[in-house]
């Protein structure tokens, strides 16, 4: 049979995207049976290997979270920049918290909002609005300045909440779509890899800031106090932070040809667009087969959601990965807020001189990410399809409760020797952080659920999470220095205990949470959903119409 091309005006729009994300619906348009393209499609989709396709999925998906790692990480650097342009060198706590959890603000707007649109309109149609979003108000960031007539602050955290809702349309977006598109053996490989570019934006903006500081660097040694950072130090100060800033949106400019010009998730068209054949058929062939409710599954409806999520055996799938979700962000957000005082109790960005300040405080991070955060993305990526999702979650929320105990009942003994045992529990705890529950509460929620309510579950669930990071952004971290006769942070080794509390919370949640190892998208929804796996159905059709029509032949 010859190959049959598609060369509509929709097929040519879509030849960027289908490079790596292929239509299989238009690859099998020519079966007429819709259970057995059905059957053909899925069992393509899942039963592929691992080659260059999933690499450039991988990199598509993935430079969103690069993007969003980097533009977050890079205002806790571009803060202290700005401190020496807009407030002689100190910024108030206040202002700092307020630019800092602008953008969680947003992100959650972003998670809920992008994600029900995912679920209503389709992957396709939203799938890269969110990066032009993140693009635009990453853009005009770089060009705001102060006037008798402009509060800076207000300006800031306003564009900072817009990139926010861009910012958090990514989660669920990129989670469903690497989801719905990966090979079963691999999935959890796949979905891990997109989420490990968080790391490497951390990475990049890190290397960014260092570069810029060295570039700078005549400008800025001359100033040993902050007073005496006038004229061409404000004014490196002040190019710094645009440059900064305005570099991350450089990532998301290079993907937004390939998500704009994706094939919509065979999924989705399969399982939710009302057009679809899988559901004409079942209004057609009712009788024949299986009944119409067991070979399609329900409308995506308000009503619907409600009825299926309202039963304790599906709700307590979504209350198990926004709980857990929302108790790791608490101590991930938490613990990030601390780097700073880590690093100067190791001897970084303790400096009063402006170069040496800004020089360390870059440096600093980069051994904390170098040392902790990517050694953890990277060992979930390799062992997460043979372990599993729930241990490796379970056992790294276990890890860091012992951890955190440990760094808040033996702080002032840590701090001894130049603080080496702080540093490497706390680089520990990033670790198990990201081989861990942070990537896994990622993971499980894209995965987890039917496909008419995957993309707004896993929204649910990061907002959830992100709620957690503004609750440790502008209350747990406020207790640092609680009680404390100067800004020490005294209370400090409280607030870990604290945050122990929290991982074990999460650890006793994670029970809610089923394990999806190597189960297609369909097992999972038909064991733990109770639908019906339709590509089985397709199977055994095709195979009777096959014996049938062999029994034919022989009678003739």
């Amino acid at each position: 049979m010859s190959e049959i091309k598609d060369n509509s005006p929709h097929a040519v729009s879509q030849a960027g995207g289908k490079t790596a994300f292929k239509d299989y619906i238009g690859k099998y348009a020519h079966i007429e049976d819709p259970l057995e393209r059905r059957r053909l499609a899925l069992e393509d989709i899942d039963n592929d290997g691992f080659g260059w396709t999933q690499v450039k999925m991988i990199l598509i998906a993935g430079v969103g979270f690069l993007t969003d790692s980097y533009d977050i990480f890079a205002i806790n650097l571009g803060v202290s920049m700005l401190a020496y342009v807009y407030w002689k060198g100190t910024i108030p706590d206040s202002t700092t918290t307020l630019i800092k959890v602008s953008t969680s603000v947003g992100t959650v707007i972003g998670q809920l909002g992008f994600g029900f649109c995912a679920d209503i309109f389709g992957r396709k149609k939203i799938y890269g609005l969110e990066l032009i979003i993140m693009i635009v108000a990453c853009i005009i960031q770089c060009t705001i300045g102060s006037s008798p007539a402009i509060n800076f602050t207000a300006i800031f955290v306003v564009l900072r909440i817009v990139m926010g809702i861009g910012i958090g349309g990514d989660y669920p977006l990129s989670s469903i779509i690497s989801s719905e598109f990966s090979t079963t053996k691999w999935r959890g490989a796949i979905m891990g890899a997109v989420f490990s570019n968080q790391g490497l934006g951390q990475l990049f903006a890190g290397i960014v800031a260092i570069v810029l500081v060295a570039a700078y660097k005549d400008d800025l040694i001359v100033a040993n106090t902050a007073a005496q950072c006038t004229g061409s130090c404000i004014k490196a100060c002040d190019q710094m932070w645009r440059i900064l800033v305005g570099f991350g949106c450089v990532p998301g400019c290079v993907a937004l040809y390939y998500r704009l010009t994706i094939a919509e998730s065979p999924r989705y068209s399969l399982d939710v667009d009302e057009n679809d054949d899988l559901h004409k058929v079942a209004d057609a062939e009712a009788a024949i087969d299986v009944h119409a409710q067991e070979i399609a599954p329900p409308k995506a409806s308000f009503k619907d959601f409600w009825a299926h999520f309202g039963q304790w055996k599906h709700g307590r799938i979504l209350l198990g990965t926004a709980g857990t979700w929302f108790m790791l962000d608490v101590a991930f957000y938490g613990l990030g807020l601390n780097s700073a005082t880590i690093l100067s109790v190791i001897g970084y960005a303790s400096s009063k001189n402006v170069y040496w300040k800004l020089y360390n405080s870059a440096a600093g991070n980069l051994i904390l990410i170098c040392a902790g955060s990517l050694p953890g993305y990277w060992a979930t990526v390799a062992t997460i399809d043979t372990v599993g999702r729930k241990p490796i979650q379970m056992g790294g929320f276990a890890i860091l409760t012992i951890l955190f105990v440990a760094i808040g009942f033996g702080y002032d003994k840590l701090k001894k020797n130049n603080g080496h045992g702080l540093l490497a529990l706390y680089v520990l705890c990033q670790f198990f952080q990201n081989f861990g529950p942070n990537t896994t509460t990622f993971i499980i929620p894209g995965e987890i659920f039917p496909t008419r309510y995957r993309s707004t579950a896993h929204g649910i669930s990061a907002a959830t999470g992100k709620v957690g990071a503004i609750i440790a952004q502008t209350c747990i971290g406020t207790l640092i220095n609680h009680g404390c006769p100067t800004a020490n942070g005294c209370f400090l080794p409280h607030v870990m205990e604290i945050f122990a509390l929290f991982m074990l919370l999460g650890f006793f949640l994670s029970f809610l949470v089923p394990e999806t190892k190597r189960m297609t998208l369909e097992e999972i929804c038909e064991k733990y959903h109770g639908e019906v796996d339709t590509t089985k159905l397709g199977k055994d059709r095709y195979v009777t119409q096959q014996d049938e029509s062999y029994d034919s032949d022989l009678k003739q």
